[in-house]
């Protein structure tokens, strides 16, 4: 019988499908039913660092100084007594879930500053959380700010969480980076024991007859899965921290391309508000049967086996590939 099992973060999972952070993991109904679909864990959606405004005057600085001290800016935050759940309120939500499920509860801190929510990353871990995913979510606009600065930031939050708690953690960025493997490696110096590639930054949309920017949300499609698909492949066995690739898992071709590239797990959001929980078990069945099919024992012998260290032609993830796509379209 073929094995679906994989390791993450050190915990030991039954297989390597995770529901990523989303309003999803608001409900903890609808965690259970995650479990009983086959879900093997759940990141919890994120306690947003504005919603620690009061505790936190570093927050207060980074709110202004990158709202371009603009009051008006801020009303693009949304009112967050009202907004998701407080921090009180979200460590009574992992100890509930923690009661109700068997699976390991991922909590995710969505910031940038250091601030007053390290405390809580504390508070997360003795509420029951048995990992911390750092969400970090940060575009860089200010032309004064060189990539060394936001590097540092990134590096130095992941050093002062991974130093104020003992569980796992995991560090959720953008691919926008001059140098990602360098990145990459910072991070895991850094004490990230995981690496989520890749955030998907929202792009706001310009409401023309009201002359507003309006948000704008597009649920994610297979198509995105290239991108990061290539920097886990490149990333395998470079780096010692376990990765995790979220965004574009939508089918179980999905899930073993993810697999392949040398991803642990395989992340998912945007196909479960598409078609339902339900659909896991759909997908954990397939799961079972391509690897059956392909005579695969286990996904940990697949793990890796696409990566750039493992393939035959590893230029195939480099400039040389690059330029055979160039020269394998011809004009009609």
């Amino acid at each position: 019988m073929t094995k679906l099992s994989t390791k993450y973060l050190g915990l030991n999972l039954k297989n390597p499908l995770v529901a990523s952070a989303s309003p999803i993991c608001r409900d903890i109904a609808s965690i259970k039913q995650l479990e009983d679909c086959g879900a093997s864990a759940v990141v919890l959606h994120s306690l947003f660092e504005e919603q620690i405004n009061i505790e936190s005057n570093e927050l207060d600085h980074f709110l202004w100084s990158s709202a371009d001290v603009s009051a008006e800016a801020l009303n693009y935050y949304p009112d967050f007594q009202n907004f998701n759940i407080g921090p009180d309120e979200y460590l009574e939500h992992i100890r509930k879930a923690k009661q109700a499920v068997k699976i390991p509860i991922i909590a995710s801190l969505n910031g940038v500053s250091k601030g007053g929510w390290i405390r809580y990353a504390k508070d997360m871990e003795q509420a029951g959380a048995d990992a911390l995913e750092l969400n970090i979510y940060f575009l860089p606009t200010d032309p004064n700010q060189n990539a060394g600065d936001v590097e540092a930031m990134y590096t130095d939050l992941v050093k002062a969480v991974k130093q104020s708690v003992k569980i796992p953690v995991s560090v959720k960025i953008g691919p926008y980076f001059s140098a990602m493997a360098n990145m990459a490696v910072k991070l895991e110096k850094a004490g990230a024991d995981g690496l989520v590639l890749f955030n998907r930054f929202y792009q706001p949309d310009f409401d023309l007859e009201n002359l507003e920017v309006v948000p704008h949300l597009v649920l994610s499609r297979s198509n995105e899965l290239k991108l990061r698909l290539h920097w886990v492949a490149i990333l395998f066995d470079k780096i010692r921290a376990d990765m995790a690739i979220t965004g574009g898992v939508h089918v179980v071709e999905d899930v073993v391309k993810s697999m392949m590239a040398g991803a642990k797990v395989a992340m998912m959001t945007s196909v479960l508000l598409e078609h339902g929980i339900g659909y896991l078990k759909n997908l954990s069945t397939e799961l079972g049967a391509w690897l059956e099919k392909h005579e695969y024992d286990s996904i940990e012998q697949m793990q890796g086996s696409m990566s750039q260290k493992n393939v035959a032609h590893p230029a195939a993830f480099e400039r040389a590939n690059y330029m055979k796509v160039l020269n394998s379209y011809s004009v009609k």
